[in-house]
């Protein structure tokens, strides 16, 4: 019998019934059993009852195969980045380039909304009577958000005109109160006795119930991001011991064929005042290499998805390219490491995930009641309904004036994964699995 001490009891018991069956284990195979706990010596049961003759010894293949987490093609079921900014932004400027960014997400989110009855009966602002019987429909982007009194007035602009729509009904006002500036809507307007507009109904683009999609094999996807790899704070030890565990002989570490980073994967350089005092390494191509020797100990089998974040070099406003190769040429060249920007799409398997770092998670929180911090899944159902990343312009997420608004959820994702607010959460909307993946930062002074 090979020689080394068993310290798991399920194990050991694994091993007994083996012995007395005059099987052996090999060491390696023995790790394996230590890592799957009460169901050791059911799984040796079950490989010598499978062995067809008779055998002495039991190594790690027999156990991988029995268990499926044999490397092999058949957990290899591919990847394609579907959208991805880096290759896309533009250098659209000023005005004009503003303009053209509102205008693509008109023209988006009335394709989006184009399913619903409602929609074959919208009219161009322009072309809405001042008096008429009945409703008339017309969508737009929301400009303002007047609440007082008991009245809410929505200002919705379109390509035409401005229309300035009055709420009175309780529940359509709380609905309208919840509404993100620059936010498309499609509104139910009728003539008020005056000769204003008053809203009858609110519908936003949202999610249709949505049946996920499922890979053809039972492969798994790690989420994370917000490392903060170079402030004191990085939990350096815990990210080193998770690294370990992928490279294990855990059922579930081998069954891994994905990890997703979603951003601030550095602390990055001026960010915030007096930062310097919190830094390990005070440049950012220090802070990358270090992040490229933790990616090096990641398995080839795991293709690595890396997006940026508002603490990683390269643009700040949305949408953001992937990182940029001068910073850190290694970890664009490591042949299992993806990068891509912010946000970006990807099918893993055939199942379609959104990354987006989450910056627009700050300016969502500060307008709309309700909306907290310490619960961004409720956030992440916001954006989902309005299906668009980062509606608000002129708030603390900084937006780019690009041709195309590529922040619009053209198609609803399988899988919405968020970071920035340091908070880790799990939850669904209509089919659509959230997670926001928190942090690998300790507590901050700030």
């Amino acid at each position: 019998m090979y020689g080394f001490p068993v310290v798991n009891k399920e194990a050991a018991f694994a091993l007994e019934y083996a012995l007395s069956r005059g099987v052996q284990i090999h060491p390696d195979a023995l790790k394996l059993l230590e890592s799957i706990g009460g169901e050791a010596i059911g799984v040796i049961k079950e490989l010598i009852g499978k062995k067809r003759r008779r055998v002495d010894l039991i190594v790690l293949d027999d156990l991988e195969t029995l268990l499926g987490l044999k490397d092999s093609d058949d957990l290899d079921l591919g990847y394609k980045v579907i959208s991805d900014p880096t290759t896309r932004v533009t250098s659209a400027e000023g005005i004009v380039g503003y303009g053209r960014l509102f205008s693509s997400r008109f023209s988006k989110l009335k394709g989006v909304i184009s399913s619903r009855p409602e929609s074959g009966k919208i009219k161009s602002i322009q072309a809405v009577p001042k008096k008429f019987d009945g409703e008339a429909y017309v969508c737009g982007l929301v400009s303002e958000r007047i609440s007082k009194r008991g009245i809410t007035r929505l200002i919705i602009d379109d390509p035409t005109g401005t229309i300035d729509v009055a709420i009175f009904d309780d529940e359509l006002r709380e609905e309208a109160d919840s509404l993100l500036n620059d936010q498309f809507v499609m509104v139910g307007v009728a003539v008020s006795k005056n000769g204003g507009f008053l809203a009858k109904s609110l519908v936003v683009p949202d999610v249709p119930k949505h049946q996920s999609n499922r890979a053809g094999a039972e492969i798994y996807a790690v989420f994370l991001s917000d490392l903060h790899v170079g402030s004191k704070y990085f939990m350096e030890e815990a990210f080193s011991d998770f690294l370990d565990w992928l490279s294990e002989h855990d059922p579930v570490a081998r069954r891994i064929r994905f990890l997703m980073i979603g951003g601030d994967v550095i602390d990055g350089v001026g960010i915030y005042p007096n930062q310097d005092k919190e830094l390990l390494y005070n440049t950012v191509e220090e802070q990358l290499q270090k992040v490229d020797g933790f990616l090096s100990r990641v398995p080839d089998r795991i293709k690595i998805f890396l997006a940026p974040g508002n603490h990683d070099p390269g643009r700040r406003a949305l949408p953001q390219p992937a990182i940029p190769k001068v910073y850190c040429s290694a970890l664009w060249e490591r042949e299992n490491v993806i990068m891509v920007g912010n946000p970006a799409t990807i099918s893993l398997g055939g199942v379609r995930v959104t990354m987006f770092h989450g910056q627009s998670i700050d300016d969502a929180v500060k307008i709309v009641p309700g909306l907290e911090y310490e619960e961004p899944v409720d956030v992440m159902r916001h954006l989902l309904r309005a299906r668009h990343l980062s509606p608000i312009y002129g708030g603390r997420t900084p937006i780019a004036p690009e041709e195309e608004d590529m922040m619009v959820l053209d198609e609803v994702p399988d899988i919405l994964h968020m970071g920035h607010v340091h908070v880790t959460g799990i939850g669904e909307y209509r089919g659509v699995l959230l997670i926001n993946s928190g942090t690998w930062q300790s507590q901050t002074p700030f």
